[in-house]
This record gives C-alpha cells, sequence and structure tokens, in this order.
C-alpha cells in the first residue's frame, strides 16, 4: 500500500460517495479492456461470485460439478451451498492443475458446472476442457431456461490466482464461459476484499448479463444508491431474491491505484522473484520448482508452489518450523478439500481417491513471493530453506 494507493483512496473518501458507484464501476472497465471480455461485474468477493453463477446457471439438487481436489475450500463450499454434489478429480503431477483425463472420467448426465481452478496462477488448459463440453453435449441435460439456451456444461474459470496471466496468448479472462477474480487481501492485486465476474457466455447478450447479475448481487433490486441519488430517480422494484455482495467504491479505489502499475511493475517484480528461485534451486537434486511458463501459457506469478522430493508429510512440516524458527515464514497452498473433517467426515470424501492431490501437497511449500522482497532477503530464503531440508529432508 504506497502513496498511489492512498491518495485514490482519500479522494473516493473526500467524494462523500462510499458504496458501489463511479469508482466500481471505472474499475469494471479497466478490467474489461484489459482482459478482452463482453463485460464485468465488480462483486464482493470471488466466492460470492462464483455462488452468483452457480445460482443463475440453475445449479441445484440432484446436479454435479467437477472441481479439482487440490483447490481452497471456497470453490467446493459455493457447491454445498446450491445444494449440488461436488464431484472432486484428480490433478496433473507437473503443475497442480486439474487432469483432462480425470475431468473425462467424471462426466455424467448430471453434470451442470466444471470449476478449473488456474493454481498458483498457472491457467488450465482450457482448450481441451471446453472441448469435453462439446463432445459431451449429447449428454447434458438442460432442466431450466438459461441451460436450455446454453446447450452445454458450463465452464466457470476459478481464476482466483491468475489475474494477468496468460493461455494462448489470451488473457484469463476470456478463457472459460465465465471467469472470477478474487481481489483479496493476498491477490497480486486487491481491493482488501473484493472479486470480479468476467462474462464472456456464447449464445446470450453479455450487456444483458451484466444488467442482471447487477440486479442479482444487489438483493433483486433494480436500482443501486447511485441511481437512485439522481433527482426524481428514488423509486425502485425488487424483481429476484438476490444476494447482497456488491463491490463498493472505497474499496474499488485501492484496486483502480494498484491496476495503474500492475503489468509494467507488479508482474515484473513477481516473476524476477520466481526467476532467482528457480535459477538456485532448480540444479538440487531433492528440489522440484514449480511449471510458471511454457510455449503457449504464462503465469500470473502468485504462488511459488515449490516441492521437496521424497519426503513425507511430517517431514514437510518440520522443514516449514525450521523454517519459522529461523525467521523464514512459508506457507502450503493447499490442503486438499477432501482432507477437511466437514468433506471427509460429513461428505465422506476420502484423499486416498485423489493420490496425486495428495503427494503433491504433502511435499509443498510456499515461498514467500511479494514486490518489497529484497535480493538479499531471497538469498537468506534460500540458504535458510537448505539448511532446513539438510536437517530434516533425509530424516523420518
Amino acid at each position: 500500500i504506497d502513496e498511489r494507493i492512498i491518495k485514490e483512496i482519500t479522494d473516493t473518501l473526500l467524494s462523500g460517495w462510499l458504496t458501489t458507484g463511479k469508482k466500481t464501476k471505472l474499475f469494471e472497465e479497466k478490467i474489461k479492456n484489459y482482459t478482452g471480455c463482453q463485460s464485468v461485474l465488480c462483486v464482493s468477493s470471488a466466492t460470492e461470485g462464483l455462488e452468483l453463477v452457480l445460482r443463475w446457471f440453475g445449479v441445484g439438487s440432484g446436479d454435479e460439478v467437477i472441481l479439482p481436489a487440490y483447490t481452497y475450500a471456497a470453490t467446493a463450499n459455493v457447491i454445498i451451498h446450491c445444494g449440488a454434489t461436488p464431484v472432486f478429480v484428480d490433478v496433473n503431477r507437473d503443475d497442480f492443475n486439474i487432469s483432462i483425463e480425470s475431468i473425462k472420467n467424471a462426466i455424467t448426465d448430471k453434470t451442470k458446472v466444471i470449476i478449473p481452478v488456474d493454481m498458483g496462477g498457472l491457467p488450465c488448459d482450457y482448450k481441451e476442457i471446453l472441448n469435453l463440453t462439446f463432445e459431451k453435449k449429447g449428454i447434458f441435460r438442460s432442466e431450466n431456461e438459461v441451460q436450455k439456451k446454453f446447450k452445454r456444461i458450463l465452464v466457470l474459470s476459478d481464476a482466483a490466482h491468475s489475474f494477468g496471466a496468460k493461455y494462448s496468448g489470451m488473457q484469463t479472462g476470456v478463457l472459460g464461459d465465465i471467469t472470477v477474480f478474487s481481489f483479496q487481501v493476498f491477490k497480486n492485486i486487491t481491493t482488501a476484499e473484493g472479486g470480479a465476474i468476467c462474462f464472456d457466455v456464447p449464445n446470450f447478450d453479455n450487456n444483458e448479463l451484466y444488467k442482471h447479475f447487477s440486479v442479482f448481487s444487489l438483493q433483486g433490486q433494480t436500482k443501486n444508491a447511485f441511481q437512485k441519488s439522481n433527482t426524481g430517480n428514488w423509486r425502485y422494484d425488487i424483481v429476484d431474491a438476490g444476494y447482497k455482495c456488491n463491490m463498493n467504491d472505497v474499496c474499488a479505489s485501492i484496486g483502480l491505484a494498484a491496476f495503474d502499475y500492475y503489468e509494467g511493475e507488479t508482474l515484473a517484480k513477481r516473476k524476477r522473484i520466481f526467476d532467482i528461485y528457480k535459477e538456485n534451486l532448480s540444479g538440487l537434486e531433492w528440489a522440484e520448482v514449480p511449471i510458471y511458463e511454457t510455449k503457449n501459457k504464462k503465469s500470473s506469478y502468485h504462488i511459488f508452489l515449490f516441492r521437496i522430493k521424497n519426503i513425507t508429510e511430517k517431514q514437510r512440516d518440520l522443514i516449514i518450523n525450521e523454517l519459522f524458527n529461523r525467521g523464514v515464514l512459508t506457507n502450503v497452498h493447499f490442503v486438499p478439500v477432501p482432507m477437511f473433517t466437514y468433506y471427509k467426515n460429513h461428505l465422506g470424501y476420502d484423499i486416498k481417491n485423489y493420490p496425486v492431490s495428495y503427494d503433491n501437497y504433502s511435499r509443498e511449500i510456499t515461498l514467500p513471493v511479494y514486490c518489497d522482497l529484497q535480493d538479499e532477503q531471497i538469498n537468506e530464503i534460500i540458504s535458510e530453506l537448505k539448511w532446513a531440508y539438510q536437517k530434516w529432508g533425509q530424516k523420518y
């Protein structure tokens, strides 16, 4: 949070308008132009964005939604909220992203949506995923007017990590049918809390979708406070039992300021940190450096998903504790959802059915990546990581 952001927030505070207004709309336009999608609605969180889309598509009891076992719980929770069944599938061993073969084996006539998750900022194999939905059109059961118009499984991209990433030269935001971004406090661009829904839906007027979701995200109310503030324009209607998850102008201000230097500064700095880690760690026989660039993919450099070869979950935890004791704070992204008490004990999921997800998780340590990280600190992190591995990596 630097002076550019403070100045933008102050401007909003002094304007006297704090809730959804001009700043939010400007932020939406910037995202739309950056990604190339048809329309964008900013919301209070990516979680709410995902749920709004599922409910618009009519996902409910008896329906199935395919998602990777290796993701944050929010991706699965929204499916539960809608009364549908999460169908977890395994991920790729090399890049943490959802396995195409596993998706193919999981599709049934109950499947309504696939939610690929761009883990760490690297886009999933969207061309192959979309191709699967066209191949399976024959078994898709349309149960409402939206589904009848769409005619196939919806690809809802959970791009919480991948704002600014690219796939085949295209920005995230246009890779699935609908894309949801997160601007929560830990993301590359933050609005403190917030998210955005990017619409690029075939067979639909995406501007009309924007209008529909604007109402749906504000209690089903036909006018927001900014629209009602015009003289004689107070009267409104409630046309749906909607939700309350609009973004406000204070949050949008943070995103607006950060957006202006995102491509030139933020992404460049994060990539440089990734590159230094790769240069110093890839030659070690016990180190497994994440994939963050391929022939047709470019990451947003959000999370450095580092793995150590041939260690156990217990060893990984000992290494993390050793690093903490030596002044290096690391993390794990993520515990696979089927391992959590609610999903394991109450819903009966078993991590043994997702062996790659568990293996990746058990050996993963997220190394620090943030724009103010200095070369001296990066070198210290690498040095302490080597020390911790030597102490605990070959025991137990």
